[in-house]
């Protein structure tokens, strides 16, 4: 039996609910997830719906077209259709560290994650070995400021000819070029840790332990132009105090981006996200 996924926002108005409620019954669909939320400062609605479609001949690209002529005209909707069962296609971005790469691929092969990681991007070539080790082809793509746009240019080629729907960083510590973010708009994922921009630079943690901090985070967002401040996906925090040492801090650090950022693909993979206004709508 085949499920879909929809999304849907577009400005709140009488009606909604009941409109799409009723196109899912003349597909033959069964609802089995829907939830709703209206950001009331902008006048916005957000919806995802997760239906059965009994009719095992139902046409996914008709079901489609029915609900733009239908529906998504009527109320200016912007939406999407996806179907449950259709794996997203995930690049890794990875540079020197390897915290958060075995952790993504020690979940990938245990099934955390309904993806297929077609290939693992590097500016160098110290994690190639761990690339081989799951069978996942490594390209190597050096990128600096002085060969940028060509690094871009070989990026945006491979990422084309393995059909790639979004791109986690996974300590990628390079900064994404504009065409890059243009052509992966609310695609890109990164994670850093949440003292920016309070303890900026190479050393967060160094800085933190000097201060004497009690808490410290982590937090994945989407990757704009604007450098760490694109919607947040996920976060969170644990304490830390007096008795941590510099390398305790690290480790806990490192602990938490391993897991926010396992959440935020998850989220992404499982199109559990909506982004507006540099904002995100994250449905349970």
């Amino acid at each position: 039996m085949q499920k879909i996924i929809i999304l849907i926002h577009c400005e709140d108005q009488k009606g909604i609910i009941a409109a799409v409620t009723d196109f899912i019954v003349r597909v033959e669909g069964n609802i089995i997830y829907i939830d709703q939320h209206v950001d009331v400062e902008q006048n916005v609605f957000f919806m995802r719906l997760e239906c059965e479609l009994t009719n095992k001949n139902s046409n996914l690209e008709a079901i489609k077209n029915v609900f733009e002529i239908s529906i998504a005209t009527d109320f200016k909707m912007s939406w999407e259709i996806h179907t449950k069962e259709q794996k997203p296609k995930m690049a890794l971005f990875v540079s020197k560290y390897d915290h958060c790469l075995f952790d993504i691929l020690g979940r990938f092969s245990a099934g955390e994650f309904n993806v297929e990681i077609p290939l693992i991007v590097s500016n160098h070539e110290d994690l190639r070995s761990v690339a081989q080790r799951f069978d996942i082809p490594f390209y190597c793509i050096p990128f600096t400021k002085e060969n940028k746009e060509e690094g871009e240019k070989q990026q945006i080629e491979i990422l084309r000819k393995y059909k790639i729907d979004f791109i986690v960083l996974a300590r990628y510590m390079q900064i994404i070029t504009p065409n890059l973010i243009t052509l992966y708009e609310n695609k890109i994922i990164n994670i850093h840790h949440s003292f920016l921009p309070a303890f900026p630079g190479a050393k967060p943690y160094h800085s933190a332990f000097k201060r004497g901090v009690k808490i410290i985070g982590a937090t994945s967002h989407y990757v704009t132009n604007e450098l760490d401040e694109g919607p947040i996906i996920e976060q969170d925090t644990t304490r830390v105090s007096h008795i941590n040492s510099i390398d305790d801090f690290i480790m806990k650090g490192r602990d938490l981006e391993r897991i926010v950022l396992a959440r935020a693909i998850k989220l992404h993979a499982e199109r559990k996200t909506m982004v507006y206004n540099n904002k995100t709508v994250v449905f349970s």
